[in-house]
């Protein structure tokens, strides 16, 4: 088998000063796990303190510890609904309560599963659009006075599911579709405030409860991700740690003639185009592929 190039992974402290981010908070929503916890821990290496916010106290509790005990900053645990406006303004209030200010915000809460739009009850779609758009809306509301006051920056996670149909991703494709749609607003309305705003679009991350949960699953069960990775052109999955490489760029004075923008982070995989799913087979009968995902068809994922 020919074996093409593999892309590096860089550490950001091999790459920017230890430092560029001193005296700097953050505010990170889904920052309990997966993506947003490393990108939450790169931007901490750099110097900055943190706030993490989410559903799941004990989580995001134990993740704050983790993320302060690794980095030798701070970092504190706010309970919080990103669906309800009040809990994101509690949770913002605690945050400039304990550092007085807020520099960077991630809106990174997000919900997911897997269901054809037949499929899906309308309950179950608007809550995707209410965690991943409406929550972005929430938390954007919530901070948006203390970026102004900072010259600060967001960072939306996206992805790249609808830039073409992707079966069973109707709720997502839509829900992410109006997060990239805000940035720009954002990057617009408030660039004269001296605020950028820009959305970093993963594609396929390995080791993520997104992946484990939702990725394809060979007949036994395991993970099918040589199916990914042929597709790939730099040739290897991605890392939470490249979409963390992604937000500390941005976030860094690099980047600040930067807004508006989208960085899709996925190795060249969005230009080859398809289902991870046979077609049509997945749509025609979507009963048939089940066996290629670790939970039922209509398992709901939330990943906030």
């Amino acid at each position: 088998m020919v074996q093409g190039f593999i892309a590096p992974l860089s550490q950001t402290t091999d790459i920017f000063k230890d430092d560029i981010f001193k005296g700097k908070v953050l505010f990170c929503t889904g920052g309990g796990s997966g993506i947003c916890k490393q990108m939450t821990e790169s931007i901490m290496r750099h110097g900055a303190d943190a706030v993490i916010a989410g559903r799941k106290l004990e989580r995001l509790q134990q993740s704050a510890d983790e993320l302060s005990k690794a980095t030798g900053r701070t970092c504190i645990a706010a309970q919080t609904d990103v669906r309800q406006p009040e809990q994101v303004r509690a949770a913002v209030a605690k945050a400039i309560e304990k550092f007085g200010r807020i520099d960077f915000v991630i809106c990174g809460a997000a919900g997911n599963f897997l269901a054809p739009i037949s499929g899906m009850s309308e309950n179950a779609f608007r809550t995707v659009l209410e965690i991943d758009t409406l929550g972005t809306y929430n938390t954007v509301k919530a901070t948006i006075d203390h970026l102004r006051k900072s010259k600060g920056a967001y960072i939306h996670v996206s992805a790249t599911l609808h830039y073409t149909g992707t079966p069973m991703q109707a709720h997502v494709s839509a829900a992410k579709a109006g997060v990239d749609a805000l940035s720009q607003v954002i990057a617009v309305e408030e660039g004269p405030w001296g605020v950028r705003s820009n959305v970093i679009a993963p594609g396929p991350i390995e080791g993520t409860e997104g992946m484990d949960r939702l990725g394809p699953k060979r007949p036994d069960g395991s993970r099918d991700m040589d199916r990914y990775s042929a597709h790939i052109p730099l040739g290897r999955q991605g890392s939470v740690v490249d979409c963390a490489s992604a937000a500390v760029y941005l976030f860094s004075g690099a980047a600040s003639w930067v807004t508006g923008s989208v960085l899709i982070v996925d190795g060249g995989a969005q230009h080859f185009h398809g289902s991870s799913f046979p077609y049509p087979a997945s749509v025609l009968d979507p009963e048939s592929v089940k066996n290629m995902i670790k939970s039922r068809i209509v398992a709901v994922c939330f990943f906030f």
